[in-house]
């Protein structure tokens, strides 16, 4: 933390502000969001495929149906 603290120092004023209020930001929305559920509704989702894949290919098939 030293060293990310001497680089704030290098900055001028107005950006040292900058770091500031970001940091802030990132408390205050860890605060409101500390961290989300995993989420597992999409369990089973690709079964009728079982056949016709592996799961090498549904892997890379459902980023191509993701837009991934």
């Amino acid at each position: 933390m030293g060293e990310l603290a001497e680089k704030i120092k290098e900055l001028p004023p107005d950006l040292q502000q900058e770091v500031e209020d970001f940091v802030l930001f990132l408390i205050e929305r860890h605060k409101r969001n500390p961290g989300k559920k995993l989420r597992q509704d999409w369990a089973g989702g690709l079964r009728d495929y079982r056949g016709q894949y592996t799961s090498l290919d549904l892997q890379k098939k459902s980023l191509e149906w993701r837009g991934d």
